[in-house]
């Protein structure tokens, strides 16, 4: 079978995996709200979701053996399409229009970027130099990104992003070093490597909650969006990987992204119906396993004042 499908394939089973784990947790927080740790582990629900959330990480690996860093990262962006079905079934409601049209351009938008970043197994590693590179420069961006300031939902989730596609982009080195057999398996660059992969993921997954602390849709949608990005530049700049079809490929690969991203952002933000879901349960809380309550209302739900001058719209 031919590698780039390989990859393709694994990276759809580890996006469902990633959506069903994160329905089941959602799931359980909402039938055990305050639910202490020791209970968790003694909880056959919870492991189960554990052990679909490491499925979907070692599915995630092994496609980044098979394919390039320009198809399967943004192929990530499946968890959100995958998990509003899922998350539907299981609340009892029906899909809303925002979201078919939300996973619509998330689907055709990936479809474009199959077309013109497909290629063949990835062969090249970033070696010691360039790894320590890229992390130090991402460590700058991420120091940046954090620093006190506006809008520190969307810097943390841009940071979270950041760091996260780097992991993978550094995961894909370790993965290919270590199964290559020209050298021992062990050796200095894929122990330093792989120590880098353990402190970006950390980094981006402390990062994502704290942007999570001012809303979750938008802050959702920069995190799925930064991270293909940041693998992507790495696998175009270090690692060889090119787009298909020249100054026309070029073109079709921004007009997929374009969409795609329009479709993350309609899936991070689209409400379910009104008369189906409880007034506090939040659209996004069910893709992101948080308990209900815990996010904060969106500004297209507010109540619209109904007294006084404020609800006129000037002339």
């Amino acid at each position: 079978m031919n590698a780039g499908l390989v990859a393709v394939l694994l990276s759809l089973l580890s996006a469902v995996a990633y959506a069903a784990a994160a329905v089941a947790q959602e799931r359980l927080a909402s039938r055990s709200p305050g639910t202490g740790l020791v209970r968790l582990l003694g909880s056959g629900a919870w492991w189960a979701s554990v052990g679909l959330n490491g499925g979907a990480a070692l599915l995630h690996v092994v496609a980044l053996k098979y394919g390039p860093l320009t198809v399967v990262q943004p192929l990530g962006a499946l968890t959100l399409v995958a998990a509003v079905p899922m998350g539907a079934r299981v609340a009892g409601r029906r899909v809303g229009a925002a979201e078919w049209r939300g996973t619509a351009f998330t689907l055709l938008g990936l479809a474009a970027l199959l077309v013109t970043a497909s290629g063949p197994a990835p062969e090249d590693v970033l070696s010691v130099p360039e790894a320590l590179a890229v992390a130090g420069t991402t460590a700058a961006l991420i120091g940046l990104l954090a620093r006190p300031g506006t809008r520190p939902g969307l810097r943390h989730a841009t940071a979270s992003g950041f760091a996260s596609g780097v992991a993978s982009a550094l995961t894909q080195t370790v993965t290919v070093a270590a199964t290559d057999r020209s050298g021992p398996l062990l050796d200095v660059q894929v122990i330093g490597v792989a120590l880098l992969v353990a402190a970006f993921a950390t980094a981006g997954l402390l990062l994502a909650q704290t942007a999570y602390r001012g809303g979750l849709g938008a802050p959702l949608a920069v995190v799925t969006l930064a991270n293909p990005v940041a693998a992507a530049v790495i696998g175009l700049a270090l690692l060889g990987e090119r787009l298909q079809g020249g100054a026309a490929g070029v073109l079709l690969a921004l007009a997929g992204a374009g969409l795609a991203a329009r479709g993350v952002v309609l899936l991070s933000r689209a409400a379910p119906e009104p008369d189906v879901v409880h007034e506090e349960e939040h659209p996004v809380a069910a893709v992101l396993a948080l308990e209900p309550g815990t996010a904060s209302p969106e500004p297209a739900l507010l109540p619209r004042p109904t007294t006084g001058p404020e609800h006129l719209t000037p002339l």
